[in-house]
């Protein structure tokens, strides 16, 4: 069995930001990884990406912050979804 996209959402969150999500579940783990899921979940402000949790290949599961970047420890979707929406939420009212 290959990968299965399980989400692959745009949503606006007013006219100059959005969020990008998107989640596959993969036969393997990604390199780095322990769970069987590769995702890409962007906050999109102003045209400029200034939020993006991901597991690329070789670095893990990590979240980018403005331009700083930080380990982030994956235990389910739902709680990933969770701790995204929550950066997302504090930057927006911090901005």
């Amino acid at each position: 069995m290959g990968a299965e996209c399980i989400a692959r959402d745009r949503f606006p969150l007013d006219d100059n930001s959005f969020v990008d999500l998107v989640i596959w579940r993969v036969p393997q783990p990604v390199r780095g990884c322990t769970h069987q899921y590769k995702y890409r979940l962007a906050y999109i402000d102003h045209d400029l990406c200034v939020i993006r949790f991901d597991n690329e290949a070789g670095k893990g599961d990590h979240k980018h912050i403005g331009a700083k970047e930080f380990p982030f420890e994956f235990s389910s979707i739902a709680q990933l979804y969770d701790e995204f929406y929550k950066e997302v939420d504090l930057w927006r009212m911090t901005r």
